[in-house]
């Protein structure tokens, strides 16, 4: 069979045990590591798996097709991580790359607000359920790894606030300010005027009662405007996760749009997921049901626009693991809220959901992905020359404005 012949090539470690619709299991790996179990329920996911395994797992989970026996979907969604070495990254080629720019990652500005509606439009009490309390919904910093996800959330606040070298009454642009948790602790903590600017309809409001509600609505403004839109100037500009959704046909009018908002004696700081590996393309299965639009870049497609831009690079730090184990607090309190996040939408989209943040976790810790942090500015001397004033800053920052009620 194309499938078991498929299996036995890229399952070579852990224990696997995959029943098929005759009743027949095929056992696969060397028997280390614990157990999983799963059952195909027809012939049709057995072929779909076997024809288009990157698309076929998430949708035979979703839909039911695929069901665990034994383990839980982070069990052999792991077992598949530790055996990625057996399968190489693909890589796009030209006509590919050409097409997948064209058809799949333009993000024109009607796209992108589809796209951004697609997934951050869902209700904010869903999203309560797993993130912290802030609604920090990107990579934290584990910077003891004892901290808990608040701290580390708190901790990423405050790293990145002390990039941003801030002073009270600088302007401050928030490009894709989420729920609004950062742009407010910038606001409140280093006494900034902060623009906070979204896509969502729904983390927009959310941003804009939490603003009103801590008497910060005359220093956190947020509106639903596209990056190419904005006028400026600023002192400062902020992009925590938003870059991942630029499209990589793009990426050199964001960088553009970044020189030009900026004030001469300007700062940037730019927070994104990366590839370590150089560039691919977006998972398929992620693409369809979770990130429309979205690309993952490596550094070697981002920094060429960066210096076309007439940007200088004054600091680039990568964290390495620190997502895979945000993801592993996600997933774990989704896991914890499974019953609850069901009455809201319903099972099929639990296990989408289940799916998409142990896949995610898979990629930070086995197939290269990573976060890089990024700070630009427009003059040499805008940043001190060392990394010392990041241990400096303002603890205040850290600390979440107010729990969404």
């Amino acid at each position: 069979m194309a499938l078991q012949a498929y299996l036995q090539k890229v399952i070579r470690d852990g224990d696997l045990k995959v029943r098929l619709p005759s009743g027949e299991v095929i056992e696969l790996g060397d028997g280390s590591g614990p157990p999983v179990a799963v059952r195909l329920t027809s012939n049709r996911w057995v072929v779909r798996l076997a024809t288009n395994p990157s698309m076929a797992l998430g949708e035979a989970y979703m839909e039911g097709g695929l069901v665990l026996e034994t383990g839980g979907i982070w069990d052999l969604v792991d077992l598949i991580g530790r055996n990625a070495k057996y399968r190489p990254l693909k890589r796009a080629g030209p006509f590919a790359r050409w097409w997948l720019d064209r058809r799949l990652q333009a993000n024109a500005r009607a796209a992108a607000r589809r796209n951004v509606a697609h997934h951050y439009d869902l209700s904010v009490d869903f999203y309560r359920r797993f993130l912290d309390p802030d609604l920090q919904y990107s990579c934290a910093y584990f910077a003891d790894p004892g901290m808990s996800l608040e701290q580390a959330q708190a901790a990423k606040k405050q790293h990145l606030a002390a990039k941003l070298l801030l002073k009270q009454g600088q302007k401050v642009l928030d490009i894709g300010c989420g729920w609004g948790g950062l742009g407010l602790s910038l606001a409140r903590a280093a006494e900034v005027q902060v623009d906070g600017i979204t896509l969502s309809t729904e983390q927009l409001a959310t941003a804009r009662w939490r603003a009103e509600s801590s008497g910060l609505a005359d220093r956190a403004r947020f509106s639903l405007t596209d990056y190419r839109d904005v006028a400026g100037p600023y002192d400062r500009v902020i992009s925590v996760g938003m870059f991942e959704h630029v499209g990589r046909p793009n990426y050199q009018t964001y960088f553009d749009q970044i020189a030009r908002l900026l004030k001469d004696d300007g700062v940037a700081v730019v927070h994104s997921i990366g590839r370590a590996d150089g560039p691919a393309f977006t998972q398929p299965w992620v693409a369809k049901y979770i990130f429309p639009g979205g690309y993952i870049p490596s550094l070697s497609e981002v920094l060429p626009c960066v210096e076309r831009a007439g940007l200088i690079v004054a600091d680039i730090e990568i964290l390495r693991l620190h997502y895979a184990e945000t993801l592993r607090c996600w997933r774990e309190r989704f896991t914890a809220q499974r019953a609850e996040i069901a009455a809201m939408y319903d099972e099929r989209f639990c296990r989408m959901w289940e799916f998409y943040l142990s896949i995610s976790e898979l990629a930070f810790r086995y197939r290269g992905h990573m976060v890089f942090q990024m700070q630009l500015a427009k003059r040499v001397d805008a940043a001190p020359i060392t990394r010392d004033y990041m241990a400096r800053n303002d603890p205040k920052v850290a600390e979440p404005v107010r729990q969404v009620a």
